[in-house]
C-alpha cells in the first residue's frame, strides 16, 4: 500500500488520464467559510477549470443537498457550464457513495488520477478522497482550493486526506504537472492564468 502510494506520487499528472472533481462549492456552504479562504478557493478552482478546458482534462462536479445548501457558486458554475458540466446532486458526504458519481467516473475509463477541490476539507473532500484511494485511484487534493468553516479543520482535513493515501498539492503544482513543459501554445495560454 505504501509502495503503491509512493509510485503514484512519483508519476506526473497527465491531462489525458486525469479527472478534476469539484466537490460541493455551493452558495450556503461558501457563505459560512472565511472570506479569504473562499477567495483563494475560487481563484484556484477557476484556474484549474480553465486549465482543464485548455488541456482536455475531464471534469465532474457534485452538490450536497442543493435544496438546502443552494447551487454551485457563480464563478465556478460559470466555468462548469462553459465545459458542459452539470453538477450531480447527492445526500452522502462521500461523493463516491452516490452511484451517479461513480458511474460518471467509470464512464471516463482513462481517469487514472482524480484531482479534488471543494468544500469542506474535513468532511466531503476527505471522505471522497478516502473512498477513491480505497478503490485504487491516484488521488490529489488541492490544498489551496479547499476550505472549511474553521482553518484548523481545513488543515486537519488535509492531514486526514494524506493519511488516507491522497497526495496534497497546491493548484500551481497541479497546473504545471498537467502542462509538463514550457514553450507550447498551452503553456503560453496557461501562463496568463498563473500570473
Amino acid at each position: 500500500m505504501v509502495a503503491a502510494h509512493y509510485i503514484a506520487f512519483m508519476e506526473r499528472l497527465d491531462p489525458a488520464t486525469s479527472l478534476l472533481l469539484v466537490v460541493d462549492v455551493q452558495e450556503r456552504l461558501a457563505a459560512a467559510m472565511p472570506a479569504a479562504a473562499m477567495d483563494r478557493l475560487i481563484k484556484n478552482a477557476v484556474i484549474l477549470l480553465e486549465m482543464a478546458r485548455l488541456l482536455g482534462v475531464s471534469v465532474l462536479a457534485s452538490e450536497q443537498y442543493p435544496q438546502g445548501l443552494g447551487a454551485t457558486i457563480a464563478p465556478i458554475a460559470d466555468e462548469l457550464r462553459a465545459l458542459g458540466i452539470a453538477p450531480i446532486d447527492k445526500l452522502t458526504f462521500d461523493a463516491c457513495s452516490e452511484p451517479r458519481v461513480v458511474r460518471a467516473i467509470a464512464d471516463r475509463a482513462s481517469a487514472h488520477s482524480v484531482v479534488i477541490l471543494g468544500l469542506e476539507a474535513h468532511v466531503c473532500v476527505f471522505q471522497t478522497a478516502r473512498e477513491l484511494v480505497k478503490r485504487g485511484t491516484d488521488v490529489r487534493v488541492v490544498a489551496d482550493a479547499v476550505a472549511s468553516r474553521r482553518e484548523e479543520n481545513r488543515v486537519l482535513g488535509l492531514g486526514l486526506c494524506e493519511r488516507a493515501g491522497a497526495v496534497v498539492m497546491p493548484a500551481e503544482a497541479v497546473a504545471f504537472d498537467w502542462l509538463g513543459k514550457a514553450g507550447t501554445d498551452e503553456f503560453k495560454a496557461a501562463s496568463k492564468l498563473l500570473r
